[in-house]
């Protein structure tokens, strides 16, 4: 029987599972697409639920941001291989990578533990990489990969400024302004 308090963690491994079948599937298939939705209604829902129903815990939020950090690099290397990035892109990204790796680092020496923070910025970078398929219908794949490395900059400057100037850690935290 599973407890009521393990749902939303039931619901990030199910993000962590479906990250892993996208690996294994021809990338932009039914039946990734199908798993790409799951996976990304899983992000959406399992805080959702564990803040609704008062079980917001350290370990859910660490399971959530590992499973965020996971499907990222996998959706990065899907599709850094199947689409045609202009290579100043592809530096972008290299860029943002760094930056993201400072911020984890500074966090780590500064708190002596994973320091992946909930900001509304980190949230939009999340939403905006998962809409990139549908961004790049609607808009090219310059204007998409545009949009996304612009905001996905600003969420790195500004995770490494609040581990760098925040007197303890939260990683709950909305944005620098919240400081």
């Amino acid at each position: 029987m599973i407890k009521v308090r393990n749902i939303p963690n039931l619901i990030t491994t199910t993000r962590i599972l479906g990250t892993i079948v996208l690996v294994f599937i021809k990338p932009f298939s039914q039946a990734f697409f199908i798993i790409y939705f799951i996976c990304g209604i899983s992000d959406v829902l399992d805080g959702m639920i564990a803040r609704k129903m008062n079980l917001v815990s350290k370990n859910g939020q660490i399971l959530d941001s590992i499973a965020d950090f996971f499907m990222v690099i996998v959706l990065l290397f899907i599709f850094m291989f199947n689409f045609k990035f202009p290579l100043l892109v592809v530096y972008w990204v290299v860029i943002i990578a760094v930056i993201r790796l400072a911020s984890l680092s500074v966090g780590f020496i500064r708190y002596k533990q994973i320091t992946f923070l909930h900001t509304y910025a980190n949230k939009l970078t999340g939403m905006a990489l998962f809409c990139l398929p549908f961004i790049y219908i609607g808009l090219g794949l310059h204007t998409a990969t545009i949009l996304v490395c612009f905001i996905a900059s600003i969420s790195a400057v500004e995770e490494l400024i609040i581990n760098i100037v925040s007197k303890k850690l939260c990683r709950d935290i909305k944005s620098i302004f919240s400081l």
